[in-house]
């Protein structure tokens, strides 16, 4: 979609640190960490929330996440994954994002 920032990321248009990549799904540093570990999983095909989304690209994204939580050396003491959907939910970009978080301890409730 035009003007999206992460279907820009996607087509080369804006810079940003890609870390995996295949057909359906990229993952990319956040610029703005929350956690040490702070890495975005989003679907190539632009999809504004995950209402828009079927279970199947949102089953990818989760075991994507999930693999590169392992990847990341972050999985054996835990993480966190995230889904805002919309502005209330704090979801800053219109394209659905998975968000990992990890190497730090995480409070509940979260917000």
């Amino acid at each position: 979609m035009k003007g999206c920032v992460f279907c820009r990321i996607l087509n080369r248009e804006l810079p940003a640190e890609i870390i995996d990549e295949d057909e359906e799904i990229a993952a990319l540093r956040d610029i703005n960490p929350q956690a040490p570990v702070h890495v975005l999983v989003i679907p190539k095909k632009h999809l504004p929330t995950v209402e828009d989304a079927d279970a199947n690209i949102t089953g990818k994204l989760i075991v994507k996440a999930a693999e590169l939580a392992g990847s990341l050396g972050i999985s054996e003491k835990g993480y966190r994954l995230v889904i805002n959907c919309r502005e209330h939910a704090g979801q800053t970009v219109g394209h659905l994002h998975v968000h990992i978080l990890g190497g730090r301890w995480f409070s509940w409730p979260p917000g």
